[in-house]
């Protein structure tokens, strides 16, 4: 019995280890997105070489993220999903940036990750 637990318990271990092999392929659009979106914060949030590296990672993340709510849905539902998926990017940059680089962060996102907007008439 001992033993049949002990399988058990490691298995669950590999898989709570694993990580997304959705985000581990390889998106060249959302790579070139994410080289070009991070030169943009670089000055203004005077990146180091170690945080630019992280940084671009975690924007290529998100990017892939965006693009699969984006050709999966479509009006307010799919602009709920992309309201939270840029506060979950915001909030997990706070693992890469310092605190005053987050506010500034916070600050000029808007201006270079624009959401869509829904049009009404």
């Amino acid at each position: 019995m001992k033993n049949l637990l002990g399988i058990l318990f490691l298995f669950m271990s590999f898989s709570a280890f694993s990580q997304d092999p959705f985000l581990q392929k390889s998106n060249p659009v959302a790579e070139k997105e994410a080289i070009q979106l991070t030169q943009k914060y670089v000055p203004e949030l005077g990146l180091t070489g170690e945080q630019q590296s992280l940084f671009q990672q975690k924007v290529e993340e998100f990017l892939i993220r965006r693009y699969k709510i984006e050709a999966e849905l479509s009006g307010k539902e799919k602009l709920n999903l992309l309201y939270k998926l840029q506060q979950e990017e915001t909030a997990e940059m706070n693992d890469i940036l310092t605190r005053p680089q987050l506010e500034v962060y916070k600050k000029i996102k808007p201006k270079f990750q624009p959401i869509e907007t829904i049009k009404t008439e």
